[in-house]
Formats: structure tokens, sequence, C-alpha cells
């Protein structure tokens, strides 16, 4: 090879590289704060749900003394 290829693909390597990079991090980024922001969602409306039902339960069925 030439030296002038050799240069030339180690100057237009990292020209390629740093944007597919940057899109895949954001693609990948965008399809992950979806899913943890719906596990958060579902998790926290299958917790809440019970107690706050056998709390009203509790208050409704408080023997009065």
């Amino acid at each position: 090879m030439h030296w002038q290829i050799i240069v030339a693909l180690v100057v237009m390597i990292p020209v390629i590289l740093i944007p597919v990079a940057v899109l895949w991090y954001l693609n990948g980024k965008s399809l992950y704060q979806p899913t943890i922001r719906l596990f958060h969602r579902r998790t926290q409306t299958k917790t809440a749900t019970p107690l706050q039902e056998s709390s009203r339960e509790e208050l409704t069925n408080y023997p009065i003394r």
C-alpha cells in the first residue's frame, strides 16, 4: 500500500465511526429510557394498589371500643 492510502484510512475511520457511535448511543438510549419508565410504572401500580386497598379495609373494619 502507498502511504497516502494508509493516511487516508487513518483519517477517515474516526470520521466515519464517531457519528455512527453517537447515533448508536442515541438509538440505544431512546429504547432504554421508555423501557425503564414502563417497568417502573408497572411496578408502582402493582405495589401501590394492593397496599392502598388493604389499608382501606383496615380502616373500615377497625373495631370501635
